[in-house]
């Protein structure tokens, strides 16, 4: 459940700042940065200590985010939705690629760490999550701290600035909040796609584009579509278990096709 709320608000915060209906931890690449980071610390460098991971994953998490958003910068019109959108899938598609070229030639850590890779809650302690609270609340209070500004920067940025908003600022202030909240969650769940991308829209359909209401909103529903995930998984499978992250992608491809074809590509 803390999994899925930081994905879910995690995802509201990046379509607010990106003001990208397809902006999601996992499309734009931030979930596989986080993981491919985790997955150089263990394989060359040797890190085991569980509080190294999610200190990985956050930089991993960072990074990526900075690289996104410098590509989808570039050329004429500056960061525009489309571009992020392409920037972050190419992106994720060349790090999901160099993770698999790190994990390859090491047999002694490959099983375990594919496992990992595809999202999943069952591995989830309670030293582990006593460990990634600190994060996650730390991202917590930046998101909601970031609502009204969130409300601002959807008006554009010349009318926020023109309000007296610090459009700069506040787009920091928030992306570093969704980093630690995509981060934690998934130096310890995995890169688990598609919750940042139905739950808000699902969010915002109910309750509107007030960031006030729509960010902790997508925590419960985040919290409330991981969990359901999860059971799902646990009774199609059984006596085995179906991955969560293996479920919400079959949840969130049909919806991520239906948001494309909603959207006119102009808009995007």
């Amino acid at each position: 459940m803390l999994a899925g709320a930081a994905l879910g608000l995690s995802g509201a915060i990046l379509q607010g700042v990106t003001r990208n209906p397809l902006a999601d931890p996992g499309i734009l690449g931030i979930n596989n940065g986080a993981a491919l980071a985790v997955v150089i610390g263990i394989a060359w460098f040797g890190i085991g200590a569980a509080s190294s991971y999610i200190w990985l994953a956050i930089l991993g998490a960072g990074l990526t985010a900075a690289f996104v958003y410098a590509v989808g910068s570039i050329g004429r019109g500056g960061a525009t939705p489309l571009k992020l959108a392409l920037a972050g899938a190419a992106t994720s598609v060349a790090l999901s690629s160099l993770t698999l070229a790190v994990v390859l030639p090491r047999a002694d850590i490959a099983g375990g760490v594919q496992s990992w890779q595809v999202g999943g809650v069952g591995g989830a302690t309670l030293d582990w999550t006593l460990l990634v609270l600190p994060f996650l609340g730390a991202g917590l209070v930046l998101a909601l701290l970031s609502a009204r500004k969130l409300n601002l920067l959807a008006l554009g940025d010349d009318l926020a600035a023109g309000l007296g908003e610090k459009v700069a600022l506040a787009r920091a202030g928030a992306s570093l909040g969704a980093i630690l909240l995509c981060g934690a969650a998934t130096a310890v769940c995995g890169p688990i796609g598609f919750v940042g991308l139905v739950v808000p829209h699902v969010c915002r359909l109910l309750l509107g584009v007030d960031h006030r209401w729509l960010l902790p909103a997508s925590a419960v529903g985040g919290a409330g579509l991981l969990l359901a995930s999860d059971i799902t998984g646990r009774i199609l499978a059984r006596p085995s278990e179906l991955e969560v992250g293996i479920v919400t992608a079959l949840i969130g491809a049909p919806v991520f096709i239906w948001i494309v074809r909603r959207q006119r590509l102009r808009a995007l």
